[in-house]
Order: structure tokens, then sequence, then C-alpha cells
């Protein structure tokens, strides 16, 4: 057991090492070198296409070759991404580094939950899984307010250093996941029998759709959970442009940003404290908040547009915890990784279609 309260804790040291970063700005540190607004809109696009090109492709290398060899790969795809931003000078190596991150992200969004949930399944404490869905979401939302609010400083230091701080970072986790211990689940197939890697990868992701075709419960669940998050996304997005124009000092931006990522904190946290609840209950009540704090994002007013931010950050990450334990129950272990990412793959579909539509109804209502 407490091997098993190690490696958990291996994890949660991992996700900080990974979200505490000089460059969370990097919008602004593109715009800081000379970057136009189309330039930074391109590089955000190779993201999201490589996003959706590798996240269930690594979902399913995970659950065929290991969830801890994928950790590490992403972990050096990470430090290799950092390098060509330092190197850039041009906008074709930005957008590589941009694409590789988004690579980094997709190898560790589903190994980490899916290493956690079967090593806590191992020791018989799957039931605790939502404690840890609930720190990982604490720990996504402070380091990155933290890192908002470090935005300043990367700009004094330079974006060469800033990146460079972020690969000493990386070779630190990189050094902390080489002492995970790789758990296999028992439907997995032995990676001895694998002999044929395409076959391998192909035969996993062919009994993750079969599931989803049968567990129709499941795929709702990511379609609603996906939809709620989205939303909260986008809100805080706009934020960022509108709350300046609404009258907010630019000096406050940052706190006021940081603010907001407490709400989800204090959602995350306090979603424990209502197991009871149904998840109906738990979606009608963060969908009524999220629109709560779309609508006071319409006021106009500085202070309850950061309160309606807060608010959608709440409820968001409250849905989140519950609805990533509740998945995590129905999904097989042989494919856990695959689906979690398949979950991801659906949030960035929606964000593609809802992004645009956001950008209108923000703009002119």
């Amino acid at each position: 057991m407490q091997k098993i309260k190690n490696q958990i804790r291996k994890l949660y040291a991992s996700s900080m090492l990974a979200n505490l970063s000089l460059t969370g700005a990097w919008v602004a540190i593109l715009a800081s070198r000379g970057f136009s607004l189309v330039e930074i809109g391109l590089a955000e696009t190779c993201y999201h296409i490589a996003s959706l090109l590798t996240e269930i492709p690594s979902g399913t290398l995970a659950d065929v070759y290991g969830r801890k060899r994928m950790l590490l790969a992403g972990t050096v795809i990470h430090i290799a991404a950092s390098a060509v931003m330092i190197l850039s000078g041009s906008l074709p190596p930005v957008c590589l580094a941009i694409a590789l991150y988004a690579v980094c992200d997709s190898f560790a969004s589903g190994s980490g939950d899916a290493l956690a949930f079967d090593s806590l399944k191992s020791a018989g404490q799957e039931k605790t899984y939502d404690r840890y869905a609930s720190n990982q979401l604490i720990i996504y939302r402070l380091c990155g307010g933290i890192s908002t609010l470090c935005a300043g400083f990367a700009l004094v230091i330079g974006y060469r250093a800033a990146y460079a701080a972020g690969i000493v970072t990386s070779l630190i986790q990189l050094a902390l996941l080489s002492t995970l211990k790789e758990i296999r689940p028992a439907d997995s197939v032995p990676e001895s029998a694998v002999s044929s890697a395409g076959r391998a990868l192909l035969d996993c992701f062919r009994d993750s759709l079969r599931f989803l075709r049968k567990e129709t419960k499941a795929f709702l669940l990511m379609m609603t959970n996906s939809l709620i998050g989205a939303a909260d996304i986008l809100l805080l997005f706009f934020l960022q442009a509108k709350l300046t124009v609404a009258g907010l000092p630019d000096k406050w931006l940052g706190p006021a940003l940081f603010a907001m990522e407490l709400g989800g904190i204090l959602g995350a946290g306090i979603i424990l404290k209502f197991k009871n609840q149904s998840y109906r209950t738990v979606f009608a009540v963060s969908a009524a908040l999220v629109l709560s704090g779309i609508l006071l994002e319409h006021t106009g007013a500085a202070l309850w547009m950061t309160a309606g931010g807060f608010i959608a950050a709440l409820a968001d990450d409250a849905l989140q915890v519950r609805t990533n334990t509740r998945l995590q129950s129905m999904f097989p272990s042989g494919q856990r990784a695959t689906l979690i990412s398949m979950e991801s793959f659906t949030f960035s579909i929606i964000m593609m279609v809802l992004s645009p539509l956001a950008g209108y109804f923000f703009s002119f209502w």
C-alpha cells in the first residue's frame, strides 16, 4: 500500500513540474518577439491539428506498450519542443514547436490518469480515485494561475531563458517518471504476445470503439462533460480580452485571472463533500452555474465578470471530477488510456466547432 501511495505522490509531483511554467502566456511571448496575431493564430491552429492527430493514437500506444513509457516519451518531446522554440527565428520552427507541445500533451493526457487508476485498483483503492482526480485538477488550476502571474517575469528575462527553465524542469520530471512502477492491467495484451505493433494498436482501438457502441452512457458522459468544459474554457478565454475593455486596470488582469482559477480549485475540492448526490443533480447544478457565469460576463462590469468566471470554473471542475470518477469505473483497464484520449479528442472537436461561434457571441452580445 505504501508503494502505491508513493506512486500517486510521484504523479502529483510530475503534474506540478509539467504545469508550472514561465511560458504559460506563450501568446504574449510571441507577440513581444514581433509575431502578428495572424501568425500566432496559425501557430494555435498547428497545435490543434497536431493534438487531433495524436490524441487517440497516443492513448492506444499507452495501453499496448505501457503508460509509464508514454509519460517518459511525452516529457522527451516537451524538451525537444522547448529546444526548437529557443532556436526559432521565424514562424515555421515556432509552429513546429507548438505542434510538438501538443503531441506532448497528448501523450500525457490519458497515460497519467490510467496509470493512477490501475495503481489504486491493484491495491483495492479504486474508490479513492475521485480524490486523485480532484487533487490533479487543483494542481492544474493552481499551477496555471501561478504561471499566469509569472508572465511578466518571462518577458523580462527573455523567451530563451524562460524556455530553458522549462527544459530544466522537464529533466527533473524525466528523472522522477523513470522511478514509477508500470502497472499492466490483467485484461491487457502481454507485451511478449505483441507480434505486430500495427495489429496490436488496431485491435486496442477497435475494442475501445466496441465499448463505446455498447456503453452509450459512457459516450454521453463524455459529450456532456466536454460541452460544459468547453463553455467554461471559452468564457475564461474571452474574459482575458474583455475585462480590460470593461475598465479593469491592466495591473489587475493577472490577479483577476488567478482569482478565476481559484474557483476551479474550490470546485474540485467541494465536490468530494457531495458524493451522495446523483450525477444528474451535479450536472444540472453545474450547467446552471456555467450559464450564470456567461450571463454575468454580459453585465459589462469587471467585478461581476470576474465573479462569473470564478463561478463557471467552480462548476466545471466539480463536474470534471465527478465525470472522470464515473467514467474510470466504467472503462475496461486494457483500453483505459485510449478511452481517456477519446474523451480529450471529443473535447477538441467541440472546441473547434464552438470557438468561432463563441467569438461572435462574446463580441456582439
